[in-house]
């Protein structure tokens, strides 16, 4: 094919695109695609929890849970969630209902306070940075810029981190503080991290003796297949190479059972356990053991909690299957675009020729289809490349969902044909 009968073949196709983008606007749509929540759908499957506790109110330790105290939480619930988490029940702290205010506070606690291997407070340091994962979450990085924390970005591989780059900044620089980590069906790649990550995270030199691994393990049990990933034990690795004190293990159950009211959890060494337990003897009596008592006769064991993530897997795995489908038939083969396929979590990550993703995210949100801001999945909102767009389909319905991701697909050729034309 010559290159003006090349040329000819873009122009039929960028008239095609305009056509199908016309006809898209033209259907007044309002669909949303920005956040990963719970369907409504998911959230009846726990809707036995507003029966609970019922007239019991009584913890398996005696605990009367209407009343104050219990810093650390009911221990039948973190029996149930110490396997899930990898953390001996007797390091795992159950708190509130936001794993994201743990990591908020934790950041608090570290700027106003003396961590265990500290010399003094972060607030005291001319400089704090954290190696943030790209693309990432978006929550991480908010924390970061409230906090005046520098964020240095660090590509993520089929691994997880690049890890010959973390272990040179974190060695080199005693400003580098920590790393964000969602180990486990990454936010929003689906990246889970391999045995060699952890344990290099775990034994690498860092020229901060107070470093921390923030490992936000948020899809800890959301798998999306009937082969669950499993990732190794970081907890374990740090103590087994002598830095104990290294990670802060988050996660939560408010993607397992209410969005609205779950339980948050905290997991680390003895000493950082009794240091977050120190600050929140500050600020708390104690967390909400009702709800927490509600949610361990309701989940019962890990298996129950197993048995629970079973059916939440039923209601989106057609709709993940659905991107999928719709991203191939559409995009498959036209070099416009590459996609994850994940194997749990929440997201799917769609890449565009660098460039078009702000763009294709605006002419969506012009044809009624909104879109996690192109940029989220980066620090201070830039993608260098401006090629990453967050795909969320959890909360849509079926139909409302394949209606967006047809729209979206369009959106793509549009703005990746007419920048093939430009150049």
């Amino acid at each position: 094919m010559t290159t003006e009968q090349s040329h000819d073949a873009l122009e039929g196709q960028f008239e095609r695109a305009r056509k199908d983008y016309a006809d898209l606007a033209a259907r007044g749509l309002s669909l949303d695609l920005t956040r990963g929540k719970p369907a409504p759908e998911q959230l009846d499957l726990s809707e036995a929890l507003l029966g609970l506790p019922g007239d019991t109110h009584t913890a398996a330790d005696g605990t009367d849970v209407r009343n104050y105290g219990g810093l650390q939480g009911l221990p039948e619930l973190r029996e149930i969630f110490a396997g899930v988490l990898q953390t001996p029940v007797e390091q795992l702290l159950a708190l509130g209902n936001s794993s994201l205010e743990l990591m908020h506070d934790s950041l608090v606690h570290a700027l106003l306070g003396v961590l265990p291997g500290s010399e003094r407070r972060w607030a005291d340091e001319e400089r704090i940075a954290f190696l943030c994962p790209v693309p990432g979450y978006d929550r991480h990085f908010a924390l970061c810029e409230r906090f005046g924390i520098e964020m240095i970005p660090v590509a993520m591989t089929p691994e997880g981190p690049d890890m010959d780059e973390v272990e040179r900044l974190a060695a080199q620089d005693p400003a580098v503080k920590g790393i964000w980590c969602v180990p486990k069906y990454s936010n929003p790649d689906g990246v889970s991290y391999s045995d060699e990550t952890v344990a290099r995270l775990a034994a690498m030199p860092t020229a901060a003796p107070d470093f921390r691994i923030f490992w936000d393990n948020a899809y800890a049990a959301h798998h999306l297949t009937d082969e669950p990933v499993e990732i190794a034990d970081v907890l374990a690795a740090c103590a087994d190479s002598g830095n104990p004190d290294r990670v802060f293990v988050f996660g939560s159950s408010s993607k397992i059972t209410f969005a609205g009211s779950g339980v948050a959890f905290f997991g680390s060494s003895p000493a950082n356990v009794k240091w977050l337990l120190a600050n929140n003897s500050k600020r708390s009596i104690g967390p909400d053991k009702v709800n927490q008592l509600r949610h361990a006769l309701f989940l019962r064991d890990e298996a129950g909690v197993r048995a629970h993530m079973d059916r939440q897997r039923e209601l989106l795995r057609p709709k993940f299957d659905a991107v999928q489908r719709i991203l191939e038939a559409e995009l498959g083969g036209t070099g416009l675009a590459t996609w994850t396929e994940p194997k749990g979590g929440y997201f799917v990550t769609l890449r565009v020729q660098d460039g078009c993703a702000k763009e294709v995210v605006r002419r969506a949100s012009e044809a009624g289809i909104v879109l996690t801001p192109a940029g989220a999945t980066h620090p201070y909102g830039d993608d260098p490349d401006d090629a990453t767009i967050r795909i969320a389909p959890s909360y849509p319905g079926q139909e409302d969902l394949e209606q967006a991701m047809h729209g979206l697909t369009v959106c793509v050729r549009l703005v990746g044909i007419e920048k093939q034309l430009q150049g």
